[in-house]
């Protein structure tokens, strides 16, 4: 049973996490070259997902976040047929929803996905299900060690005194 003051802490780190948690790209390198404007919808879209996580909704990644990383992972490797289609579906949600107005850009419709199939939607959600998971777990890890770090600063404090304090006894 999860006490008030659990689910409060945890409100607490997911709002920080939504502006701190690390952005989970595919290992090769291809991270720095993401988007200003994806970065921007990332955190967008998180502060969305937290408040619907408050009113009872599974907190996941968001669709900024599993472009994000589909970017990444197709400049690292090759993508079968089903995932091109998800990312495509995924880069045209994203597209077309932060992209600016004024430009009058849209996703081209030889590259457009607007529906997946009843695989992939699940393909898509195991994907942002491991971000969302992998994501927390960082966030999680970098707390641990910063309450090892403090713990042991503290511990180290208390010797240090302790041992200024000792009378030798000739």
């Amino acid at each position: 049973m999860v006490s008030e003051r659990q689910k409060v802490d945890r409100g607490i780190s997911d709002l920080v996490g939504t502006f701190t948690d690390p952005i989970i790209v595919m290992p090769g390198g291809w991270g720095d070259t993401l988007p200003d404007w994806i970065k921007t919808s990332i955190t967008l879209e998180r502060l969305v997902m937290n408040m619907e996580s408050l009113k009872g909704k599974e907190p996941t990644a968001t669709d900024a976040e599993a472009c994000a990383y589909l970017y990444t992972a197709s400049l690292t490797n090759p993508m079968g047929s089903d995932w091109t289609q998800i990312y495509l579906y995924i880069a045209t949600k994203c597209y077309e929803k932060h992209r600016s107005k004024e430009s009058g850009m849209k996703m081209p419709g030889d590259i457009r996905v607007d529906s997946l199939s009843d695989y992939q939607m699940g393909e898509l959600r195991r994907l942002k299900d491991w971000i969302y998971r992998q994501r927390t777990r960082a966030r999680e890890d970098k707390d641990r060690a910063e309450r090892r770090e403090r713990r042991q600063e503290k511990e180290k404090v208390v010797e240090e005194r302790r041992k200024s304090q000792l009378v030798f006894d000739f």
